[in-house]
C-alpha cells in the first residue's frame, strides 16, 4: 500500500465510487451522517478517501465510506480521493485495519469482518494477525465472539457491555446465554462478577440435594444476592435439561421476576411471578 505522499489526489464524482462488498462496516448512524454532511458543506472533505481503480472512470472505495455517504447527502459534486494500485484482497485488509484503528467498528463487527476475509481469501490466521497488528491469540478470541447468537449480540451492544463481557458469555452454552445476559444487564455486573456467575452456574448438582433452608427476611434483604441466586438456579435447571426463562421488571415500588418453567408432565410451560 503506497502512502498518500506517493500519490496524487484526484477529485472524483461520488457516483463514480462504488462500495466494496468486503467493507467491514455495514451500519451507520443517520444523525452522525447528517452532522458530518453539514460540516462538509461548511469546510469540505478534509481527509481524502482511499480508492482503487476498477474500470474506466470507475473506482471502488477502500476506506472513507462515512465521508462518501455524508458527501452524497451534502450534494458535493466532487470529493478528494487518493488512488491506490492494489488488488481486491489487499484493499479489503487495508479497509479493515483502517476501521479498527479509527475505532469505527464494534467488537462483533470486527469479528465478522475478520471471519469473512479469512473465508473469502483463505488467509492464514498467523499472516492475518500480523497485517492487523494483533497477536494470533487475540484474533482467535475475537472469532470466538461469533458463537454468540445475533439477538444476544444486539443486546450486548445496546447495553454497553465490553468485549470482555462478551468473551465470558461466548464460553457458555447458547441455551444459557439469554439468562446470563438477563442477570448481567439487570444487575449491571462487572466482568469479574459475570465470570463468577458463570463459574458458579457451571458447578455440578450434588448427588443428594439437601433440604432447602428456611428463608428469612434478612436472607433476601440484599436484592442483588437474591437476583444472582435466582439466575444461577435457573441456569442450573437448564443444564439439567429443564426449559426455563426469566423476565425482570423493575418499578418504583417493587421488582417483579416472572419465571417460566417447563411442566414435563403436561409438556407445557408454567408461570410463576415473584
Amino acid at each position: 500500500m503506497h502512502t498518500i505522499n506517493d500519490k496524487k489526489i484526484l477529485l472524483l464524482r461520488p457516483s463514480d465510487i462504488l462500495c466494496s462488498p468486503d467493507r467491514p462496516r455495514k451500519i451507520f448512524d443517520e444523525y452522525e451522517l447528517h452532522t458530518l454532511a453539514s460540516s462538509i458543506l461548511s469546510i469540505g472533505v478534509v481527509e481524502p478517501l482511499c480508492v482503487r481503480r476498477t474500470g474506466k472512470e470507475k473506482y471502488t472505495l477502500i476506506s472513507g465510506e462515512r465521508r462518501l455517504k455524508a458527501a452524497k447527502i451534502a450534494g458535493i459534486r466532487r470529493v478528494p480521493c487518493v488512488v491506490h494500485n492494489v488488488d481486491e484482497k489487499s484493499a479489503a485488509v487495508y479497509s479493515l485495519v483502517s476501521n479498527i484503528n479509527r475505532e469505527n467498528l464494534n467488537f462483533f463487527e470486527q469479528a465478522e469482518a475478520i471471519n469473512r476475509l479469512i473465508g473469502v481469501y483463505n488467509i492464514e490466521k498467523s499472516d492475518f494477525s500480523n497485517q492487523l497488528g494483533m497477536a494470533v491469540s487475540t484474533l482467535q478470541h475475537k472469532l470466538e465472539l461469533l458463537k454468540i447468537p445475533k439477538d444476544c449480540r444486539e443486546r450486548i451492544i445496546y447495553a454497553g457491555l465490553t468485549e470482555s463481557h462478551a468473551a465470558a458469555i461466548a464460553g457458555t452454552p447458547k441455551s444459557d446465554m439469554p439468562l446470563i445476559l438477563d442477570a448481567v444487564i439487570s444487575e449491571q455486573l462487572s466482568v469479574k462478577q459475570t465470570k463468577e456467575l458463570i463459574s458458579s452456574a457451571n458447578k455440578p448438582l450434588p448427588e443428594e440435594p439437601k433440604p432447602a433452608p428456611v428463608i428469612r427476611k434478612s436472607a433476601i434483604g440484599d436484592i442483588k444476592f437474591f437476583s444472582n441466586s435466582l439466575a444461577k438456579l435457573l441456569i442450573t435447571m437448564q443444564n439439567s435439561g429443564i426449559r426455563t426463562s426469566l423476565v425482570h421488571k423493575e418499578e418504583n415500588d417493587y421488582i417483579e421476576y416472572k419465571i417460566r418453567i417447563e411442566n414435563r408432565a403436561k409438556k407445557q410451560m408454567s408461570f410463576f411471578v415473584i
